[in-house]
């Protein structure tokens, strides 16, 4: 059964043919170096299958000759049909295999190297692309390469021997019947290709019309509150059905034209078939062909008919397959950050390990897509080792943004990060990330187990670490509840603990990463008063020695803090502990406490 096209498929881009998308699409071959004896091989065995194909119409034209001559003859013929059979049957099993084979070899590579690559692509590339469309690379740009390179190519090809062999072979049948077959089957059969495409096109946007129908029942069902609070029942049944009388119209828009075409292929087709027929009938009854070329002929005809009306709907997956090549290798050519991929622990375990002395100097940054709006403005400060230093502001400050540039997402236009008294640029990435653990307000879990979750702070773990790990961070009372225990699965971005749970989930994680610089992103800031209690321990005990920056709005988890910075506007307007600052008169951290808690109670 062929395999059906969403219209997923029919948005990928088509190919445009010229020297540089070629030059650049044929660098996929470069994966197919390793397999290229195998597919060299069973482009041969693609070979014996057209040329098999092409000999079957002059072996039954001169089995039905024989059938004048002698019975030895009929046998003869009879057996080389047999044995024609079997040739193309081995040809076509070896030339299927070697090609799944071939591909699949490739894919596979491809998809590694484009995965590995997509990983280490820097977050300026992932704020600018959405997950659905790097989804669709790895998917369905993919599935039309494998497609094309199992199935299209092959069929392309041997339809292209038959074509060129069968008029050949039409020619030494009989030159007038050639000539009059090239000038009516051709023609037709463009002409049923070329309605076929605007049939297609038709269906594509039925597909369309109804993928937009089902956003409709979704969100509608999603937001199935907000529809009954506000009685808009009504008008959600309206907007649906004006959206199915959408796809009503363009459906039968699209059923009459396939009737058109359906009354087309009878009478133009077949007619030509039929005026070819009785051409040849009137030169057998002439003499000037034998009923068993005229036989041959009628089968080279629908053989030459059939690859022609086939070969444009090859040549377009193709196009389509050489598109999909081009968007995988954009991924591919992506410049990625220079990240150390190894899996052995003992490559970063023999770097030393950074102090937690942090700078900033001068730093100045705009996120890429809004380089004329400067996030931090000429900004400094210095974080002493060991020190919890908490950064507030009004929303928009700067403040995540701060916890992005610690962690080298992106780099600031001026100015220097230094740690240790070192440059930033004077680490590998890899080696400064893995002194960091981060600890942030929406906390996202794999959908595995627990115990996989907490040891994705470092891969290598021991249960016993796991579970030490998980006590530290006020864990295991709640994980030992659970009848899988630390092997129970948290479902999909962990929709089945709490958001407390969670949040411990992701403290256990930093505990066993063991960094030597902590970053709390509004770690708190979500939880009931209990979880935020358990989860404020956890982290007190996770803090004790290392450096740690504190991103918060409620004021109140931060009293403690060494040093509190106040940020407005990408610059550093306050900086000082909290009695500090809640002295001064008419300072920021003091309006912003005002906000949530009474001056006279602080």
């Amino acid at each position: 059964m062929a395999k059906k096209k969403t219209s997923e498929d029919d948005n990928l881009p088509k190919f445009k043919f010229n020297k540089e998308s070629l030059k650049k699409t044929a660098k996929i071959y470069d994966f197919l170096a390793p397999f290229k004896w195998k597919f060299f091989v069973g482009l041969i065995c693609l070979l014996g299958t057209g040329l098999t194909a092409i000999a079957f119409p002059k072996l039954m034209g001169s089995l039905i000759d024989a059938s004048n001559i002698s019975l030895e003859q009929i046998n003869s013929v009879g057996f080389y049909l047999i044995l024609l059979f079997a040739i193309q049957a081995i040809f076509s099993f070896f030339r299927v295999v070697l090609f799944v084979e071939v591909t699949e070899g490739m894919l596979a590579s491809i998809r590694n190297a484009t995965y590995s690559n997509l990983i280490q692509l820097p977050m300026v590339f992932f704020s600018n692309r959405r997950v659905g469309e790097l989804n669709s690379r790895l998917s369905s740009d993919l599935s039309q390469i494998q497609d094309t390179f199992t199935t299209n190519i092959a069929e392309f090809l041997r339809q292209l021997i038959i074509i060129i062999g069968g008029i050949t072979a039409l020619f030494f049948t009989s030159i007038k019947l050639a000539l009059a077959m090239l000038a009516v089957i051709p023609l037709v059969a463009i002409i049923a290709v070329v309605f076929g495409r605007y049939i297609r096109n038709y269906s594509k946007k039925v597909q369309d019309k109804i993928a937009e129908s089902n956003t409709i029942v979704d969100e509608t069902l999603q937001g199935i509150a907000n529809v009954k609070s506000f009685v808009n029942e009504w008008f959600e049944i309206k907007r649906y059905k004006n959206s199915t009388g959408q796809i009503k119209e363009i459906a039968i828009k699209g059923g009459r034209l396939r009737g058109a075409f359906f009354s087309f292929i009878i009478f133009c087709l077949f007619g030509a078939i039929i005026l070819l027929i009785w051409y040849a009938v009137r030169l057998e009854s002439q003499g000037e062909l034998s009923h068993g070329l005229m036989i041959q002929f009628m089968l080279y005809t629908v053989f030459v008919g059939a690859s022609i009306g086939g070969i444009a709907e090859q040549y377009a997956q193709i196009q389509k397959a050489l598109g999909a090549t081009e968007r995988v290798l954009d991924l591919l050519n992506e410049t990625r950050e220079q990240i150390t991929i190894d899996a052995n622990a003992e490559t970063f375990n023999n770097l030393p390990r950074l102090k937690g002395e942090v700078e900033f100097s001068n730093v100045t940054f705009a996120y890429p897509a809004r380089n004329d709006s400067p996030v931090l403005r000429d900004f400094s400060f210095k974080a002493k080792i060991g020190q919890s230093i908490a950064i507030v502001g009004p929303s928009g400050a700067g403040k995540s943004t701060i916890i992005s540039l610690l962690l080298q997402f992106y780099h600031p236009q001026k100015g220097k990060i230094i740690f240790d008294g070192k440059n930033s640029s004077e680490f590998s990435l890899s080696h400064l990330r893995n002194n960091m653990a981060i600890v942030p307000q929406d906390v996202l879990l794999f959908g595995g187990t627990i115990k996989e979750n907490i040891a994705y702070g470092m891969t290598n773990a021991t249960d016993a670490q796991i579970e030490d790990a998980a006590r530290k961070a006020n864990a295991h009372l709640f994980i030992d509840s659970f009848p899988e225990k630390y092997n129970t699965v948290v479902g999909e971005r962990g929709v089945k603990l709490s958001g407390g749970q969670r949040q411990r989930i992701a403290i256990a994680r930093a505990v066993l990463k063991n960094p030597a610089i902590l970053l709390l992103d509004e770690a708190t800031s979500s939880l009931d008063s209990e979880s935020e209690r358990l989860v404020q321990e956890a982290l007190d005990l996770l803090m004790v020695g290392r450096t740690t920056f504190i991103v918060a709005h409620r004021l109140s988890t931060i009293r403690n803090a060494d040093v509190i910075m106040v940020i407005d506007k990408g610059a550093l307007v306050e900086l000082g502990s909290h009695q500090e600052l809640i002295a001064k008169e008419n300072g920021l951290y003091r309006q912003l406490s005002k906000l949530q808690y009474s001056v006279d109670t602080v």
